[in-house]
């Protein structure tokens, strides 16, 4: 893959625990990295709920290899943000990463 394939930025935000001020210890997300993407989307499910149309989108993002990323992690594009669905997938010998995230529309 050619470096123009990767033309989204994305960011990759993994979950900590942080003080709220109120002695509880939420989960919140922080941005570790920046990074260029190919972007697939899969499918699209779309769903009524509540007398509304709702969407799923599925994509899979292919970014240089990185040893830290977890399924845990989350995918922010722009004003969207993604949950990783399965465990990130090496391709090559440590050339690429695979990360499957879904996207409620």
């Amino acid at each position: 893959m050619n470096a123009g394939e990767r033309n989204k930025q994305i960011e990759l935000h993994a979950p900590t625990k942080a003080s709220d001020g109120m002695g509880g210890m939420p989960t919140v997300y922080v941005k570790v990295a920046t990074v260029w993407a190919k972007k697939t989307t899969h499918r699209s499910d779309e769903a009524v709920q509540a007398m509304a149309t709702t969407g799923l989108l599925t994509h899979n993002y292919r970014i240089p290899y990185r040893t830290d990323v977890k399924s845990s992690w989350r995918i922010k594009e722009g004003n969207s943000l993604m949950s990783i669905i399965a465990a990130p997938i090496e391709v090559g010998n440590r050339e690429y990463l695979d990360i499957t995230a879904k996207e409620a529309k």
